[in-house]
């Protein structure tokens, strides 16, 4: 691989690492997401650092955390006429793209953006490629912008942005002397109603059938998933998504199957773009990667959903743990897996590093780490921690310890800390907060979290400190009743 490779960069949306074969989920098809990892690596311990999707695209697109970029939750579409003309959430920071462009590679942004206004040349992006939403309400029928042009595409929206991609592909292979990065941005799984209710009507459906989908956990209803429905009745406004179900998608096999049906018309794109890299004589000299802009829970722990799933706002394995896949010739053992906790956040310091452009001193504020290293030897040193944040909670991963610290600010909403035991307690049941007998690992782990928002929150956008969310926050309340009702967010 060159000193200036291609990067392919495929996310989706709202896909926890459980839902992947490569990750174990014998029920599901994903026969080129698996050869892949059988081609390159697979990270079994990826993570993102907010389990909400725009705040976690906009830490990959800066290398910043929800703190220090101020988009600490989905960017709500009934927010657009409050926003100033062509706002950009991102604005004002070094971006991935925007810093390979200056380099001199093409850049693109195929599929969902989600970070403001959806207007073409956008953050250093070249080539531009998306739908007129944030959220995807269906993969029917949306309005599609493509480099200023906006159109309804009536079809389903994962092969059309598939197309784009292999069209895009095959342009630049007449172009060989420069580089580029594509963003893959897929708006699926996705996960929620209306969106996934009912069955799929795509081709992937029959492979779904007659599966009793004993992979998706059947447990009671958590009480925390429970809690949130109730705040988000009673305290959560107009209209908006219908909450009851998260509630109630574990047990509609329909749903369920669909969902799996739209992750492998996504493996089927992948497949593609595998195709169109060999067919064009790109794939020895081009990294790809395969994540999801988050984690999400398939009814583990009793809710469906985010991280935001429950109240307070959870911190469990598989609302954040991501599928991590990197191919990439020369540099990458094929095969291999890496256990060390990286972040999706790390993606910003690792491609600009594998394209020669990353400059620690001059990103000293980013927590983003480069683990290029680590595709070269799965290994090696690194220090394996991964931390969170999610509004009112802030959490620290380490292979031993799961540890969340709640917002304490607030009179009316008082909210418990959370402490597991990741070698005796994998699937994180046992919660230790409080015990006397774990003190001492409690004060030292939420020293861990003190000193890293410490070093890395922007006073701005510090909720904890009273900062401000651009565009929405989905705790106004609790964030008025910490700061006072003249508390508002910002733009």
């Amino acid at each position: 691989m060159s000193d200036r490779p291609n990067v392919v960069l495929v996310m989706t949306d709202n896909q926890p690492a459980d839902a992947v074969g490569c990750y174990g989920n014998a029920e599901i098809h994903t026969p080129h997401l698996d050869r892949m990892a059988a081609e390159g690596l697979r990270f079994r311990n990826a993570w993102c650092p907010n389990a909400m999707c725009s705040p976690c695209r906009a830490s990959v697109w800066t290398g910043r955390m929800p703190c220090q970029h101020g988009v600490h939750t989905w960017l709500d579409d009934r927010e657009q006429p409050n926003w100033p003309p062509g706002w950009n959430a991102v604005a004002g920071f070094d971006t991935l793209p925007g810093l390979l462009g200056r380099a001199g590679y093409a850049t693109a942004l195929i599929g969902k953006y989600h970070l403001g206004i959806p207007a073409p040349g956008r953050n250093g992006i070249d080539h531009w490629v998306t739908m007129a939403r944030g959220h995807t309400l269906s993969f029917y029928g949306n309005d599609m912008t493509v480099n200023g042009e906006t159109f309804v595409h009536e079809g389903h929206s994962v092969p059309f942005f598939t197309d784009r991609a292999v069209e895009y592909m095959d342009a630049r292979a007449a172009e060989p002397d420069r580089p580029f990065f594509l963003i893959l941005a897929y708006n699926g799984p996705y996960g929620h109603w209306p969106a996934i209710e009912g069955e799929s009507g795509i081709r992937f459906a029959e492979l779904y059938a007659d599966a009793p989908m004993s992979s998706v956990p059947r447990e009671g209803i958590d009480r925390r998933a429970v809690a949130l429905y109730d705040l988000q009745k009673h305290l959560g406004g107009r209209g908006g998504p219908d909450f009851s179900s998260l509630l109630r998608i574990p047990n509609d096999l329909p749903s369920l199957r669909n969902y799996y049906a739209q992750t492998s018309l996504i493996d089927d794109g992948v497949g593609r773009v595998l195709e169109a890299l060999a067919r064009n004589g790109l794939d020895g000299d081009t990294l790809v990667v395969f994540t999801a802009d988050h984690g999400f829970s398939l009814g583990h722990h009793g809710f469906w959903g985010h991280g935001q799933a429950t109240w307070p706002s959870n911190v469990h394995r598989v609302a954040y743990n991501v599928p991590l896949l990197a191919r990439a010739p020369g540099v990458v053992a094929a095969g291999g897996v890496c256990a060390r906790h990286v972040g999706t956040v790390d993606l910003f310091a690792t491609i600009l590093d594998v394209a020669g452009l990353f400059d620690a001193d001059a990103h000293s504020g980013a927590p983003s780490r480069s683990f290029l290293p680590l595709l070269r030897d799965p290994g090696g040193d690194w220090e394996n921690v991964a931390f969170f944040e999610q509004e009112e909670t802030r959490a620290v991963r380490t292979p031993r310890w799961l540890y969340a610290r709640r917002f304490a600010g607030s009179p009316a909403f008082p909210l418990p800390a959370e402490l597991y035991d990741l070698e005796a307690d994998p699937d994180e049941r046992n919660d230790l907060a409080g015990d006397p007998g774990h003190a001492e690992v409690e004060r030292a782990l939420g020293e861990r979290i003190e000193d890293f928002f410490a070093r890395h929150a922007d006073p701005r956008y510090d909720l904890w400190n009273g900062g401000a969310a651009k565009s929405n926050t989905s705790r106004p309340w609790l964030w008025r009743d910490a700061w006072g009702a003249g508390w508002a967010p910002v733009y």
